[in-house]
C-alpha cells in the first residue's frame, strides 16, 4: 500500500516536469499564442527581408502586436510580401501604419517594428500597410564603408 500511494506522487511529480518542460519550450521557441483574442491579418511588400522568417515577432513600442504568418514573393513585381497576423485587441492601428523590419541587437534575429501614423481610419483584416522599410544589411554597410574610406583616400592624393 506505502509503495503504491509513492509510485503515484512519483508518477504526479514527473507529469508536471513534463507540462512545465513543454510550457518553456513553447515560450522559449516563440510558439505560444497572444492572448486569446481573435486576430486579423494585414499585408506589407518590402524590398528586401533579410533574415525575417515566419512566427516573427510583430511589434509596436517593444510591445508584441502580433506575429508573421506567411512570407512569399509577388509574381507580379517580384517583391517579398509579409503577411501578420495582429492581435484582435490592437484593432485600432491608423491606417498610415509603417512597418520595417529590425534586428534584435547587432546581429540578433530580426522582426517587424510597427509605427502608428495618424490617421483616424484604422486597419482591418486584408488591408496592405503601404509605408515599409526594407531590412539593413550589415554586409552592404560594410562593403560602403569600406568603398567609402577607399574613395576618400584617392581623393586626397
Amino acid at each position: 500500500m506505502k509503495r503504491s500511494t509513492v509510485e503515484i506522487w512519483v508518477g504526479v511529480f514527473v507529469l508536471a516536469g513534463v507540462a512545465a518542460l513543454v510550457m518553456l519550450a513553447t515560450r522559449v521557441g516563440n510558439l505560444s499564442t497572444g492572448g486569446g483574442t481573435a486576430s486579423y491579418e494585414v499585408e506589407a511588400r518590402f524590398d528586401n527581408i533579410g533574415g525575417l522568417t515566419q512566427k516573427a515577432p510583430v511589434t509596436m513600442a517593444g510591445v508584441r502586436v502580433g506575429r508573421v504568418t506567411d512570407i512569399h514573393i509577388d509574381r507580379d513585381d517580384y517583391s517579398a510580401v509579409v503577411v501578420m497576423a495582429i492581435d484582435g485587441q490592437h484593432d485600432n492601428l491608423p491606417k498610415d501604419t509603417s512597418a520595417a523590419i529590425l534586428t534584435a541587437g547587432l546581429l540578433g534575429a530580426q522582426f517587424v517594428g510597427l509605427e502608428a501614423g495618424g490617421d483616424d481610419r484604422f486597419l482591418k483584416g486584408g488591408d496592405e500597410i503601404k509605408l515599409t522599410q526594407s531590412a539593413i544589411q550589415l554586409e552592404q554597410l560594410i562593403g560602403q564603408m569600406i568603398f567609402g574610406a577607399a574613395s576618400g583616400e584617392n581623393k586626397e592624393e
